[in-house]
């Protein structure tokens, strides 16, 4: 699965391949990482973060297939609504990542020597055998196990002392299904700043382990402390969907949620495909399935509503016709989108159900979201 393929129809193959294994299989095998081919994870995410096909779809296919023995994966798939609903309420702390990545980029060019240390590791020079293979299986593969991204990122941290921010910003950059909410928290609850005090240590024994031997690692630091807190962020409830323009409209597709067929939308006069990854440096491959999935989400949207489609590049210029699109999230391409532009966002409606629950940990999305999406005609068992 090196060659990841930017459309709906991929995704829809690849999660009735998996479907057999999203109960009991999962919850026994999620953890170990042998291999992208081993199943035994789903490695949808790229399709998911795109939203070539919705969180909603993985665990109503889930809960047909398996039932209550689901609920690991439906669990896990949860997390990324509870990831994207906490920074979207946040949006503080994607600010504080982007100013240290900025000091982080500045101390490398002045200190010589972390200069050195960075570049062994984004280069696979460290000598810690599982740690240079994930460098070379991220560039090859544009993806890595979850697993091995946290044994990754706390290598990074504590044993080979570099700032988390800069291998945030590796991971999405060169990841295919990087995603801000999911990768810059993920690194902020590894480096013991997501939920205060609680880091997380990779040790020998347990990626021995859950590699079944493919990787023996030597001279990780396993007692090191968390990084000190860098303070709360004020809680700003989710700001609610834009109103739908009445009359003729465009719609406007974009990478960061390509998932239009879950809006309830009249048709459109004309279908815009915005291309633009919002991320400076991305990886040919990262970059090529943004587009991928934008391109294909935009010639669907034509064929359903039988208008025009044009692909562009960047943000269109405003025209005569208002422009409508699904709602951009905290990161780089909502950053990307001029001020004052004149888009009307609106919110999938799973969304607009998780998002409030995410006020603190994920206990709350998760003991809650049975309620929350009921109303949707969603059904999730007790997790």
């Amino acid at each position: 699965m090196a060659q990841w393929e930017a459309t709906r129809a991929a995704a829809l193959a690849r999660a009735e391949a998996f479907a057999p294994k999203m109960g009991a299989a999962y919850a026994a095998r999620r953890n170990y990482d042998i291999g992208l081919d081993a199943d035994t994870v789903s490695a949808l995410s790229p399709w998911v973060r795109r939203r070539l096909i919705s969180e909603r779809e993985l665990i109503e296919t889930a809960m047909a297939g398996h039932g209550s023995d689901a609920a690991k994966f439906v669990s896990e798939v949860l997390w990324r609504g509870y990831f994207k609903g906490w920074l979207e309420q946040r949006p503080e702390i994607w600010e504080r990542y982007v100013a240290g990545l900025g000091a982080a980029r500045e101390a490398v060019a002045r200190d010589r020597e972390l200069a050195q240390r960075l570049a062994a590791a984004v280069e696979g020079r460290t000598g810690i055998d599982c740690f240079d293979a994930w460098i070379v299986e991220l560039r090859a593969q544009g993806w890595l196990h979850n697993h091995a991204r946290m044994w990754f990122a706390s290598i990074w941290i504590f044993t080979l002392r570099l700032p988390w921010q800069l291998g945030a910003d590796l991971f999405l950059r060169e990841l295919v299904d990087g995603d801000a909410a999911s990768n810059t928290l993920s690194w902020r609850w590894v480096a013991g700043l997501h939920t205060r005090g609680k880091h997380y240590l990779a040790r020998a024994e347990n990626i021995r382990r859950y590699t079944e031997g493919r990787f023996d690692p030597h001279g990780l630091d396993e007692d090191a402390e968390s990084l000190a807190f860098d303070g709360d962020a004020p809680l700003t409830p989710p700001a609610p969907g834009d109103a739908m323009p009445t009359g003729r409209y465009a719609l406007v597709i974009h990478a960061d949620d390509s998932g239009f067929d879950a809006l309830d939308l009249a048709p459109p006069a004309r279908v815009i495909g915005v291309t633009a990854h919002g991320l400076d440096g991305a990886s040919a491959a990262a970059r090529g399935f943004a587009e991928g999935a934008v391109a294909d989400a935009a010639a669907r949207a034509g064929a359903i509503y039988g208008c025009p489609v044009e692909l562009v590049a960047d943000w269109p210029a405003p025209g005569d016709l208002p422009l409508v699109a699904p709602w951009l999230t905290v990161g780089p391409l909502r950053d990307s989108l001029p001020d004052g532009y004149p888009l009307a966002q609106l919110r999938n409606p799973y969304d607009a159900a998780l998002w409030p629950l995410a006020t603190a940990g994920f206990f709350k999305v998760k003991s809650r979201a049975a309620g929350a999406l009921a109303p949707l005609g969603v059904v999730i068992p007790e997790l």
